[in-house]
């Protein structure tokens, strides 16, 4: 069954200092970006599609693109702050983009398949990506059945300040209760604590690897017009994809199925974060999962 992997990468990377997704991180000059493709690839998604900015354009399509368009299908679609709906304008002085759900509504036009969605500086390892799509060919015929990948929160956090995360509360059989973005974590021995608690660390935490079906598109344009009513004039709102899913789930819209993940989660939130990402990949190369040179 055909898949698509659409990859958000119009991230501005304002705490990491640059285009984090454009970084080499790999032995023979890989990105991360290349090792979602690859781990994809393996679990039979058979199409990418890149939310990027038009500023970026020719640089992502001479770096990453020229390595993978003959390999996969691959499709490229914009992220633009102008890009609203009739009757909404940019407010001065905005320069944020909208948030990840504007993001995947960038793709509306490129994604009739179900679909994983996930984040374009994001390593999430070759068995999440089986797992998530096995759960879409598994669920093809079901329209509302969506699911999202969950990662052991000690295993996200940053050793170089703090992080955001989506913390999901299950009901029975496995099925998301709510998720709930929950900012200023930091590693606290084999846990985390933020200013308001502390947590174990066990907890499953949202990486924004998701599984949806093209019935989301129509959920996300109401979301987005429902937050630029309601936060549109603000400078620094953005409308999430995590607050997005969590409203469908508490409106009984849709069922998201969580799937946990022995996968190693990496990411650059920090530039200090980098090293450690490095020789990950490299042990994870140094273990047989990737090559040493990725496309060779």
């Amino acid at each position: 069954m055909s898949k698509s992997l659409v990859v958000l990468a119009a991230g501005i990377g304002s705490r990491y200092g640059g285009l984090k997704q454009m970084d080499p991180m790999g032995p023979s000059g890989e990105f991360i970006i290349d090792y979602s493709v690859f781990d994809a690839m393996r679990a039979g998604f058979d199409k990418a599609v890149f939310v990027i900015r038009r500023d970026i354009e020719e640089d992502f399509r001479a770096t990453i693109g020229k390595r993978i368009e003959d390999r996969i299908d691959t499709r490229y679609v914009f992220q633009e702050l102008s890009d609203l709906p009739d009757g909404f304008d940019i407010p001065d002085g905005r320069s944020k983009p909208w948030g990840t759900s504007h993001a995947i509504l960038a793709a509306t036009d490129g994604v009739r398949e179900p679909f994983a969605v996930v984040n374009g500086d994001d390593f999430y390892g070759r068995e999440s990506y089986e797992t998530l799509g096995a759960f879409l060919d598994q669920s093809a015929d079901n329209a509302s059945a969506y699911a999202m990948v969950g990662f052991t929160l000690r295993g996200t956090l940053s050793d170089h300040g703090t992080v955001t995360r989506g913390i999901c509360h299950m009901a029975a059989g496995d099925l998301l209760e709510s998720v709930i973005e929950t900012s200023a974590l930091e590693r606290d021995g084999d846990g985390a604590r933020t200013p308001d608690g502390a947590y174990t660390g066990d907890e499953l935490a949202s990486m924004n690897m998701w599984g949806f079906k093209p019935s989301l598109f129509s959920h996300l344009q109401s979301a987005f017009l429902e937050f630029l009513r309601s936060s549109g004039n603000e400078l620094k709102s953005e409308c999430l994809i995590p607050a997005v899913v969590d409203a469908l789930v508490q409106n009984s819209d849709v069922s998201v199925r969580v799937l946990p993940t022995s996968s190693p989660w990496f990411g650059v939130t920090n530039p200090d974060d980098k090293p450690k990402v490095v020789a990950a990949i490299q042990r994870l190369i140094d273990q047989g999962e990737y090559p040493g040179s990725l496309w060779a």
